[in-house]
């Protein structure tokens, strides 16, 4: 049996601007994310006779409501093939935490399928097909350090990001995009109309007045500890912190890995929280 086994990445957003909302209910965003090396694995098994997926983790659905489980089905209409796929991913991003994890993994198994039948789909192809999974999804097909703009489709290579450490921390509890999106007040985002991603070229220690996200007020409502996270990475030398996408994963950026490692070591042992060192993956 033929497999073919694929990295999965997460991602944070490092900004995280909402600029509006469309008729049909979806948020026009401006958002710079990041890939780090956090990874889950997804594994493809050919020659079956349907799509299935199999993961052991209790929050995420083995069923057509799977994100890879569409990304399948999505690839095999396009490409007019009757056939199917197995598809094992082994989970170590935390699930409905904002960091990407379901779109990454529908991104690998249309990298996977596309490269298995001889690319069969070309960039535009397939990040067009990864729109009608999740709005991030083509993010992780782009594989780049991105600014993001529409629902997240429109991607702009930002190449000239420093690298950096970070130690992820998240909260047991889950959020869902779609909640946190739905609770969100647009007369009281903050984040700045403007927003110039060019302080980001120079070094990290000018970050901590940067760091914004308009959806970082609606999920602090509901689950205050992030903040009570956020200061302790602070108050253990992060250059600044922030919670990723619609959370509740709070990440702490360092410049070296040494402060990144000591911070890590302050807060890998607390109970309450699941803590990640991680590095950024560039360009």
């Amino acid at each position: 049996m033929t497999t073919l086994a694929i990295s999965s990445p997460a991602k944070i957003n490092l900004f995280l601007r909402v600029v509006g909302k469309r008729a049909n209910g979806f948020h026009d965003i401006v958002t710079l994310m990041c890939r780090v090396d956090l990874f889950d694995t997804v594994t493809l098994s050919f020659d079956k006779p349907s799509i299935s997926v199999h993961c052991v983790h209790p929050g995420v659905p083995e069923g057509e409501t799977n994100t890879a489980f569409k990304a399948a089905a999505l690839f095999f209409e396009a490409v007019s093939r009757d056939d199917g796929a197995g598809i094992s991913i082994e989970k170590v991003i935390p699930v409905a935490a904002g960091l990407g994890g379901g779109s990454s993994n529908a991104a690998a198994v249309l990298m996977g399928l596309n490269e298995h039948y001889g690319f069969p789909l070309n960039d535009k192809e397939l990040m067009d097909m990864g729109l009608k999974v999740g709005a991030d999804v083509p993010f992780f097909l782009f594989r780049h350090t991105a600014v993001a703009r529409g629902v997240g489709e429109h991607l702009e290579h930002f190449d000239r990001m420093p690298p950096f450490w970070a130690v992820l921390v998240c909260p047991k509890s889950q959020i869902s995009t779609a909640w946190a999106y739905k609770h969100l007040n647009l007369r009281l985002t903050n984040c700045e109309e403007n927003y110039m991603v060019s302080p980001f070229l120079e070094d990290l220690s000018k970050l901590k007045g940067l760091l914004c996200n308009d959806l970082e007020q609606v999920t602090v409502e509901k689950l205050p500890e992030i903040n009570t996270i956020k200061k302790a990475l602070l108050d253990l030398g992060a250059r600044g912190a922030l919670m990723s996408g619609s959370g509740p994963a709070v990440f702490g950026l360092f410049q070296t890995p040494q402060e990144a490692s000591e911070a890590f070591q302050g807060l890998e042992h607390e109970p309450r929280w699941d803590t990640f060192l991680v590095k950024s993956l560039l360009p």
